[in-house]
């Protein structure tokens, strides 16, 4: 893959990062040592990202190009620069992408398994097909006649549409066109076959409409039919108005409305679609000088392979490894009182979330709680968390909590559970102005004896029991009074903006984060100097922020020896002579989505160990609420120190992150190491060392 060469090769532009870290998506589509049907997944994984990337980076960019920005400092080259290489880059990831996806599908017909089209069906899958378009799929579809009416249909974000053409081969001026929506988001994308000689075969929702087109258009001569997808996808940025009539639920409500009419950014078709239907679409859409017109095969929205039909061994799948139990939690009926025995650090999937949510369940019974406070950004659909708290509301605690209304992509649900926990009689903070309100705590006030006891939870993710099987996560849970004392500030910050506290323990954006890790950083250079062992160790989802960046490369100068996962976007460009060659970073793409936030310095050999929800970006250091925790007791210190150990020795799926942007595998002679699967099994063995 070609990515762009920097002008300023210190740093690397974030959003040709950001889709390096897509191919890396894409490798694991094509890995032949990646399970057939999971391989299709990453597939799904792949397209749905690229999505995002236009509706949030590419919809950025075009704002800032039409405002006439031509800042550099704003993304290390100019917005028109940046737009033309994401064009080119994005066009050669979709070759690669119909590479793959073609290599998959023929592998799986290899095990006997068939992505058919309408064109390859036996007499018994058309005579299923038949009875299945009538009842299921026919009464979805609303054709629109597009000669027939002055202005093309609305054209909604992310959904794919067939352009039909209708073909009167001796008289064109008498041939239709027509436009049909894919109802994907109420019926199956993928559909189950009977079996055909043998063969387990499956048809795809687009297909299943080509298959009736005759049906729909009986009533017109014509001598072909054919059909072609296309998908528009527009700008997701929420514009908030600043009427202060309107509460803030109300401003979040009308922006999602809006996001639904955001401006386009990027059309992606059939190539194989006609020239004359595809200049006729794009005139009636006013998109003919568009520059993000993209050429792609038959089928688009790819990330529905996401939801693949189960079919096939389980061979075709990653082994089921069941979450383990936590060696300091199995044997305490009560959370609470585990809790007080000491410090528990979770680490999930590998260990299950449901720990927090039986957390939640106790407080809610125990009659010596008083009061539970939350934040929320993301939650599962049908989440237990939001159950327990309602729970807790009945059985007469007071619960606060402050939810995201504005966590993209989620404000529909989080409005929706904000109306739940207002009904139930939760009192809910919005947030703070200005700021959004990205920190996951958790805190419990009990009364025990005569005393107020504050049990709190700091989290690197979501409280999100769907995402924490997939995602890679570290929770704190502590009533270590020093920490429990400033979460409760916290707390107190959302119900008082005005009030500014002093934090001596949490590092929280964005009063003084960004500060507190420059002195640890300036610490390091410090003893460097001084020829005092000097090092950072740090893992995050991004590293974008220049000022962060730049303290790095002076660090890098000084002799301090810098180690970094970034599973993401990355900025910064190891190994430059000089300044940065003290610095490694490596990306570690897997089964499951490495998403902790976790930073070691060395301190004279005095490690301070910090756990966060916050990457070192601009947004999450300067217009975030954000909390990063100290991890003060021994034990947990040496498990995340074995944690991050077993990160920098992967050479299975780690890939070196340099200035080409090549996305290299680590290989070396060291005995075979995978991150995942090497820290489940650490993991596993401190539960056996446990019982022995």
């Amino acid at each position: 893959m070609s990515f762009m060469p920097n002008e300023v090769n210190e740093y690397v532009n974030r959003e040709i990062s950001w889709l390096s870290f897509n191919a890396r998506v894409l490798q694991e589509a094509k890995d032949p040592s990646v399970p057939l049907l999971e391989r299709l997944k990453f597939l799904g994984i792949f397209s749905s990202n690229l999505d995002e990337f236009f509706s949030v980076r590419v919809g950025t960019l075009q704002r800032m190009i039409d405002a006439g920005v031509k800042s550099k400092a704003m993304v290390g080259v100019s917005p028109k620069k940046v737009m033309k290489e994401v064009h080119s880059t994005v066009l050669d990831l979709r070759d690669e992408f119909d590479k793959v996806f073609t290599r998959v599908t023929k592998e799986l017909e290899t095990q006997n398994i068939y992505i058919v089209d309408e064109t390859q069906l036996d007499d018994v899958q058309k005579a299923f097909l038949k009875v299945y378009f009538q009842e299921k799929v026919r009464p979805r579809l609303i054709p629109v006649m597009l000669k027939d009416i002055p202005d093309f249909p609305y054209l909604k974000n992310q959904v794919i549409y067939l352009v039909i053409d209708v073909r009167k081969k001796w008289d064109p001026q008498n041939s239709k066109f027509a436009l049909i929506e894919v109802p994907a988001d109420v019926l199956p994308r993928f559909v189950n076959l009977p079996d055909s000689q043998g063969r387990k075969c499956v048809i795809m929702l687009d297909d299943i409409i080509r298959f009736g087109l005759d049906d729909i258009f009986s009533t017109f001569d014509y001598d072909s039919i054919g059909a072609y997808t296309i998908k528009l996808t527009r700008d997701a940025e929420l514009d908030i108005d600043d009427d202060v009539t309107k509460s803030f639920f109300e401003k979040v409500s009308e922006s999602l409305e809006e996001r639904k009419k955001g401006q386009p950014v990027r059309f992606v078709y059939d190539r194989e679609i006609p020239y004359y239907l595809l200049d006729f679409t794009l005139k009636r859409l006013d998109i003919e000088n568009f520059e993000n017109l993209v050429p792609g095969g038959k089928y688009h929205n790819a990330k529905d392979f996401m939801g693949f039909p189960k079919i096939g061994p389980e061979s075709f799948y990653y082994e089921k490894k069941h979450p383990l139990p936590h060696k300091d939690l199995r044997n305490y009926k009560s959370m609470l009182a585990a809790i007080r025995e000491k410090d528990i650090l979770l680490h999930y999937p590998y260990q299950s979330f449901d720990y927090f949510i039986d957390l939640l369940r106790e407080a809610a019974i125990d009659p010596n709680v008083t009061s539970i406070k939350v934040t929320l950004y993301r939650v599962a659909r049908n989440s237990n968390v939001i159950n327990a708290l309602i729970n807790a509301i009945k059985n007469g605690k007071t619960v606060t909590v402050v939810i995201e209304l504005q966590a993209r992509f989620d404000e529909e649900s989080n409005i929706y559970w904000t109306q739940k926990l207002e009904d139930a009689g939760a009192r809910i903070i919005d947030g703070v102005p200005g700021l959004k309100v990205h920190s996951k705590l958790c805190h419990i006030t009990r009364k025990e004896g005569e005393d107020i006891v504050h049990y709190s939870c700091i989290g690197t993710g979501n409280f999100n029991e769907s995402t924490a099987k997939l995602y890679c996560d570290h929770m704190l849970m502590t009533r270590n009074k020093d920490i429990t004392h400033e979460v409760e500030k916290v707390f107190d910050f959302f119900d008082h903006n005005y009030k500014v506290y002093d934090y001596e323990h949490l590092f929280v954006a964005p009063l003084q984060m960004r500060n507190k890790f420059t002195r640890l950083i300036e610490n390091e250079i410090k003893n460097a100097k001084e020829g005092k062992p000097a090092y950072i160790h740090a893992k995050m989802n991004s590293l974008v922020d220049s000022e962060m960046i730049d303290q790095l490369y002076e660090a890098s100068e000084a002799g301090v020896k810098i180690k970094l996962v970034v599973r993401g976007i990355c900025s910064l460009v190891p190994g430059i002579k000089g300044r940065s060659d003290n610095i490694e970073v490596i990306s570690i793409v897997d089964k499951y989505l490495e998403h902790s936030r976790i930073f070691i310095f060395c301190n004279d050999g005095d490690e301070k160990y910090f756990i966060s929800s916050a990457d070192w970006m601009v947004r999450n250091l300067d217009r975030r609420v954000e909390v990063a925790t100290p991890i003060y007791d021994v034990a947990l210190k040496k498990e995340l120190r074995e944690y991050m150990d077993i990160q920098f020795v992967d050479n299975t799926k780690a890939r070196i992150i340099n200035e080409a942007q090549d996305n290299k595998y680590v290989r070396n002679n060291c005995k075979i190491c995978r991150a995942q699967e090497d820290t489940y099994a650490f993991l596993e063995k401190q539960l056996q060392n446990e019982d022995t």
